[in-house]
């Protein structure tokens, strides 16, 4: 009798985990109305190794952003449309789940010890911070969405900008993680969403701008986008 309350527990278990991403990627799009896609995942050899040892199941022997990008459907089809969301998760149940930034939501990343530093500092000055999520190499920092140009004014006024510093804006994407997360994908802030909108609160970019960058000045600058 152990033996078969252990198995099942062990299968309830293991749905809840396939479960629960196609819950997250649902909660996102029908009640936040963020667009999301399924991640290309993990799998074939050809792909560079995630940090969890995993390699990214695309054809690109050395992706940036090992399972955590579009591939098929590309980003172009990243929807906030529940039906559409549900079949995907119901024919990929273990997708990871990217968020099509520039519409209901952008962000801006730093490599993983400069965004604590600039996360510690943000806390430090009383800054009222929206969702950040941690990966093993960035911290993605969400923020209300912003215009290209509001970027480059707010750009312009530094005096160096390091090029660790990413920009999500239109055209990007970030990768979010389950309700409970993993260690390799999590919320270090949670969303805390408002009762007047039912959404997550979101920073404008100007209130983050100068903290992330000098949190940027202490990282090396890098020409690739690490997941």
């Amino acid at each position: 009798m152990r033996e078969i309350l252990g198995r099942r527990r062990k299968l309830s278990l293991k749905r809840e985990g396939r479960t629960a991403y196609r819950n997250a990627a649902l909660m996102y799009a029908e009640h936040w109305q963020w667009r999301v896609v399924p991640g290309v995942g993990y799998g074939k050899p050809a792909g560079r190794r995630a940090p969890s040892g995993q390699q990214c199941a695309c054809p690109r022997p050395n992706c940036p952003v090992p399972g955590a990008h579009p591939l098929d459907p590309g980003l172009l089809a990243a929807t906030h449309d529940p039906r559409m969301v549900r079949w995907w998760w119901t024919r990929r149940q273990d997708a990871p789940i990217v968020l099509a930034t520039g519409d209901k939501v952008s962000a801006a990343s730093l490599p993983a010890s400069a965004g604590a530093d600039a996360l510690s500092a943000l806390e430090h000055f009383g800054f009222r911070l929206g969702p950040v999520v941690a990966t093993p190499t960035r911290y993605y920092f969400l923020v209300a969405p912003y215009s290209l140009d509001e970027l480059g004014e707010l750009l312009d006024s530094q005096d160096w900008v390091p090029t660790s510093l990413r920009y999500h804006g239109d055209g990007g994407y970030v990768p979010l993680p389950t309700r409970d997360g993993t260690a390799q994908l999590h919320w270090v802030r949670p969303p805390a969403v408002e009762k007047e909108t039912c959404r997550p609160w979101l920073p404008p970019i100007d209130t983050l701008v100068d903290a992330l960058v000098r949190a940027g000045r202490t990282a090396p600058d890098g020409d690739r986008l690490r997941f």
